[in-house]
């Protein structure tokens, strides 16, 4: 034991081996890597040298660091499996959005859901699916046991494209790649473009599980704050120049969770920021379906020289029935291709089969309809029942189904969503949607999973 050692704060020797057992589990120090200096680590945890000591030897010990004498520390043994939870900020485990996402899809539970991010079952059009069904088994040519195309189905493909040029984003057969979801999709991007230790803005708040995904591939996480008018574009212009990054991933529609849409002058203005600093931009749409007209997107505007889209079908088709999109530039298709199959071999022919035939049935038009118009009805009812219980609504979107809340008097989100469990409501506090950690007084509502009188009586017993 280092000399002074029984005098040093446990506290401060805890921290520096918490920090250094952090940085193992998630990966950012491997074994044989070699641990930052006792006078460097020092500065960097605001300790001194013998506390460092102190910390290092402990690890010793424990066996997690071993000592090359004239050398230094390095991390021992083999790599402990990946810890999402041991990369980025620590959230309370009751909260935090792997958990929520978990809890939302456990089957036989009767949990109220208003923090997720789907549909009710008996919202979507399930005659359509089933009919489409019938169809694909009743096909002499729909195959039940061969891989896909390596591009994905190609009258899905087709449709798509058709789909995409009336959203103004001209988008060729042949340079659109279908995956198993979007975000297979996004993983797949992440993939191609990305190396450990880039960095990556995302918008602040944006969809919790881009972090989660992102951590994985080890990426620096950069937050910009975006509100109703979209990103904050000075901020926006600070991080480009800053953090220099691979690209930026955003919802210019609906955004997830706030609702907004961008305007036609932010997104000109995004585009030409991201010219300016030669970075890509990764526009997550997957909830195109829910517009009753199309909004703004960058990659329309772009054409997709800068912009990679993505797409998908669970949210308004079926999410037992996943699939993908990727629209990007033709160039890099043939390599983006030879990635899918690397990892996943190609993507199910019988649900992008069944995908294909569910959009081209002329039901699914009016079934978006009467969708939009539930959800808009469900908006105004949500909106009334939750001002009425101290709650505001700063932003009520035109469209999709989500409400992002603010808490009345200072009451902390996940306080709040921790009693609510305890009362069978899963809630969508606003912290696991910050990188900066911040919205602590927000909840985000799926206004289409709100329809139950309990749900708001458990909200008002855990506001206090």
């Amino acid at each position: 034991m280092a000399d002074g050692a029984a005098t040093l704060p446990e506290t401060r020797v805890g921290a520096v081996m918490s920090a250094i057992e952090a940085r193992i589990a998630g990966r950012i120090l491997g074994p044989g890597a070699r641990l930052p200096s006792i006078r460097a680590f020092a500065e960097t945890m605001g300790v001194s040298k013998s506390t460092v000591v102190e910390a290092y030897e402990r690890l010793g010990a424990e066996g997690a660091i071993v000592s090359r004498p004239g050398s230094g520390f390095y991390v021992a043994g083999r790599p402990e499996p990946l810890s999402l939870a041991a990369i980025g900020p620590r959230l309370d485990r009751a909260v935090d959005p792997l958990w929520i996402a978990r809890q939302s899809l456990e089957p036989g539970q009767d949990l109220l859901k208003p923090g997720c991010g789907w549909l009710p079952p008996d919202w979507m059009p399930d005659g359509s699916l089933r009919r489409a069904l019938r169809q694909l088994a009743r096909d002499p040519h729909q195959s039940l046991a061969c891989y896909d195309a390596p591009l994905g189905h190609p009258g899905l493909r087709q449709l798509v494209a058709r789909r995409l040029s009336d959203r103004g984003i001209p988008a060729h057969p042949d340079a659109l790649v279908l995956t198993d979801s979007a975000t297979q999709a996004l993983d797949l991007i992440c993939r191609f473009l990305l190396e450990p230790g880039d960095a990556v803005l995302v918008d602040d708040p944006c969809y919790f599980n881009f972090h989660a995904l992102l951590r994985a591939h080890r990426v620096r996480i950069v937050g910009v704050p975006f509100g109703t008018a979209g990103p904050d574009l000075a901020a926006l212009a600070a991080a480009l120049a800053e953090h220099r990054p691979r690209f930026y991933l955003t919802n210019s529609g609906l955004h997830n969770p706030t609702g907004a849409t961008v305007s036609p002058a932010t997104v000109h203005r995004v585009l030409k920021l991201a010219e300016a600093h030669d970075t890509l931009i990764v526009e997550d749409d997957i909830y195109a379906d829910f517009e009753p007209e199309p909004g703004p997107r960058l990659a329309g505007f772009d054409g997709l020289e800068r912009v990679i889209h993505i797409g998908g079908f669970s949210k308004a088709l079926s999410a037992a029935a996943r699939t993908g999109v990727i629209a990007l530039r033709p160039d890099w298709v043939e390599r983006l291709v030879d990635l899918k199959l690397a990892v996943s071999l190609g993507n199910g022919s019988l649900a992008a089969g069944l995908v294909h035939r569910t959009l081209s049935d002329g039901s699914y038009r009016r079934y978006l309809d009467g969708m939009r118009a539930r959800l808009a009805e469900a908006r105004g009812s949500v909106v009334k029942r939750l001002t009425g219980l101290g709650l505001s609504v700063p932003h009520v979107p035109a469209a999709g189904m989500f409400l992002w809340a603010r808490l009345p008097g200072g009451l902390d989100a996940a306080a709040v969503a921790r009693r609510a469990l305890a009362g069978g409501v899963v809630l969508a506090p606003g912290p696991v949607f910050s990188v900066g950690q911040d919205a602590a007084d927000r909840l985000r509502f799926n206004v289409a999973q709100c329809g139950e009188r309990r749900m708001f009586e458990v909200l008002a017993r855990a506001m206090g």
